[in-house]
């Protein structure tokens, strides 16, 4: 049988909400972040705002110099899981396999739902129109026969729009996408595949697979079925945990190795009590240590570890502040990958 997946995203969410809650905003180019003295980043931005060029993840600095009358707001994080709850009960009334993907997005499998005759799109439609009236926010949609392809079509029609894929024109979409669009390959691996000559998915095929193979490993499976538009990926109603981090971004950098030393105790501490609270101590198999310099490029270390331990966290702080070469460092972090093997299953914490 034909699987029929729905991507639902809510859109601009945590600007958005902030827009519900005080119309006032409507029009004018706002941002939920952290402040300039806390060296804050943006975290979401509404679409006058992103006419000015600001982003999420953009620095507020370099948000507030493209966009010098951007209204920043702190963020309120409870109103955004309340909303978040409220959406996420109403796609339960359409399907009872939802996999959340964060507050602001999730997949529904529709593939035996009898509402609306079984139509994928009358049922993406519905729950739309049902997010909008119940919640004041909008939601894009997409439809497709696959994870993979719905992820994609919701970004077709955004802000507030559908876009279906059926699966006779799959070949012919698939045909035509940009292979930085598959999720997954992100600036790094899109510049390597550029560089070979593939830029669209038709292009993958006419580079041979042992070259495929030795640039980039296991992962070429996947690209290989992205690029012919497959994807068996089932949705999952449970979410498998496979890392728990810590990080901390600092107010003035830290520009020395042993000034990054002595914030490892804190962080440690926290990502201690964060793999306690998830339960996930036993299921540690692997440590790293994350470096933002000044510049914003960053690097990570990691070890296969069992334990959470110091010394060994030093020594991979020590190789990564040695590929800085010197440069100060603006954020570090923590991260312990939890081993697949014993597949906890954790809920997303809404």
């Amino acid at each position: 049988m034909q699987r029929k997946i729905i991507h639902i995203d809510l859109d601009c969410f945590f600007a958005a909400v902030e827009m519900r809650d005080n119309p006032a905003l409507r029009d004018q180019p706002i941002a939920v972040g952290g402040s300039t003295s806390s060296r804050g980043v943006i975290a979401a931005c509404n679409y006058p705002a992103r006419a000015f060029g600001v982003r999420s993840a953009m620095p507020t600095a370099q948000a507030l110099k493209l966009c010098p009358h951007l209204q920043l707001l702190p963020g309120r994080m409870h109103a955004y899981k309340t909303a978040s709850r409220q959406v996420m009960d109403i796609l339960r009334r359409f399907s009872s396999t939802i996999e959340p993907l964060s507050l602001d997005e999730a997949y529904l499998d529709v593939s035996n739902s009898a509402q609306f005759q079984g139509s994928a799109t009358r049922i993406a439609e519905a729950i739309r129109h049902s997010i909008q009236t119940e919640t004041g926010l909008t939601a894009s949609a997409g439809v497709a026969p696959n994870k993979f392809l719905a992820k994609i079509a919701s970004d077709e029609r955004k802000p507030d729009g559908i876009f279906v894929i059926c699966p006779q024109q799959v070949s012919a979409f698939v045909a035509r996408l940009a292979v930085q669009k598959i999720p997954g390959i992100g600036p790094k691996t899109a510049a390597r595949l550029h560089d070979m000559g593939v830029h669209h998915c038709p292009d993958l095929f006419k580079i041979p697979l042992a070259r495929l193979i030795r640039q980039f490993g296991a992962f070429s499976q996947t690209l290989l079925e992205r690029c012919q538009g497959l994807d068996q990926r089932p949705v999952s109603a449970e979410r498998v945990r496979k890392s728990v981090g810590v990080e901390h971004t600092y107010a003035q950098d830290k520009c020395s190795l042993q000034d990054c030393e002595a914030e490892l105790p804190a962080l440690l501490e926290t990502l201690q009590q964060r793999l306690e609270r998830h339960r996930a101590t036993p299921l540690v198999h692997k440590l790293a240590v994350k470096l933002k310099f000044h510049d914003f490029q960053q690097t990570t270390v990691e070890q296969q570890l069992q334990t959470p331990d110091l010394a060994a966290l030093r020594s991979l702080l020590v190789t990564a502040w040695q590929r800085g070469k010197g440069r100060p460092v603006r954020l570090i972090g923590l991260q312990a990958g939890l081993a697949e093997h014993d597949k906890k299953q954790l809920q997303l914490e809404l």
